[in-house]
């Protein structure tokens, strides 16, 4: 049996090595959801219908998730968890993407990431109401640093030819509150079961919650007319957007606190930024600089934060005689 002192630092160990493994999954997440972006505006909405875009999302993904559940050791869920599942799979996906979608078709893209921005802040609201994380003076800080960083890119844009609307605005809003509560009331659920056993109930309730939604605009789609290019990038939206990014998130949700994994939704914006500068689209000035260093300033004070067991740990260390 070791001693107290190997145990301790092999505590510290265990307690590091998932948190920074947390914190490189929801980081690639984010880039991958920031590529994206781009990609998506190529193909969208002259191309292809943004319905049929997003199902092709869902229903793809969650069709990988089922052929990789096929070789992968099945984990029974009970009833009521797959319940807990569907509705889940609503605050994840239906009423966080449809949202976006028809909010971004009635204002300007420029107005729908500035409502973005206030996923970080909603989380930790959330979780301070719902799961009682403290909002600390470190936290909130973090929070709002991270959030001028974005909001310094994103009002920097010199190419918004169109005009915002508070209707549009407020729809976007729904799909942002929808995905601030996934985050945070789902944690537990998520964390009890494999990544793979969650994602193929979620992905395949989502590519049913989304059809009605979706079935004029893929009857209407002429899939005969897309070259190799198109469905390339198609290809990239599915399974790095999507299938590897939500493997990487619901594998970071496990691990970190909802405020955390929020935070790094302001990368987003960063990595749209670098793909237009690498395709010469845009270029990188003092501004994309120093938007950059704002969001990982705050990403970091946000990780820095105490948690509530860490709180707690520190009032029962001090009532001890």
């Amino acid at each position: 049996m070791p001693c107290l002192y190997y145990s301790k630092h092999s505590n510290i160990q265990t307690i590091k090595t998932p948190k920074l493994k947390g914190h490189i999954a929801i980081l690639f997440a984010n880039i991958f959801f920031g590529i994206n972006n781009p990609v998506m505006r190529s193909l969208t909405p002259d191309t292809l219908d943004p319905f049929v875009m997003t199902f092709f999302r869902v229903a793809g993904s969650a069709a990988i998730f089922w052929l990789i559940s096929l070789f992968v050791k099945p984990e029974k869920i009970p009833l009521k968890d797959i319940g807990l599942l569907f509705l889940a799979a609503i605050l994840c996906h239906t009423t966080n993407q449809y949202p976006f979608i028809i909010g971004l078709s009635r204002t300007s893209s420029i107005d729908a990431s500035i409502v973005v921005t206030l996923l970080p802040v909603l989380s930790m609201i959330f979780a301070a109401i719902i799961i009682k994380e403290p909002i600390t003076w470190k936290k909130a800080g973090g929070v709002f640093i991270g959030a001028s960083g974005a909001l310094l890119l994103v009002l920097n844009e010199q190419n918004n030819n169109g005009r915002g609307s508070m209707q549009g605005n407020l729809i976007v809003l729904v799909g942002v509150l929808s995905f601030s509560l996934y985050l945070t009331v789902f944690k537990k659920l998520i964390s009890k079961y494999s990544v793979f056993s969650t994602m193929k109930w979620m992905f395949l309730f989502s590519a049913i919650q989304s059809e009605p939604f979706c079935h004029r605009a893929l009857l209407a789609t002429d899939f005969a007319s897309f070259d190799s290019s198109v469905w390339l990038r198609i290809t990239y939206a599915v399974v790095c957007a999507t299938f590897v990014s939500y493997l990487l998130l619901v594998y970071a949700q496990k691990i970190l606190r909802p405020t955390t994994l929020a935070m790094y939704n302001y990368v987003q914006p960063i990595m749209a930024t670098l793909v237009a500068v690498i395709a010469g689209i845009d270029r990188l000035g003092m501004t994309e600089l120093c938007s950059a260093l704002l969001v990982f300033v705050g990403v970091y004070f946000v990780t820095q934060s105490k948690s509530r067991a860490q709180i707690e740990a520190e009032k029962e260390k001090k009532s001890l005689p």
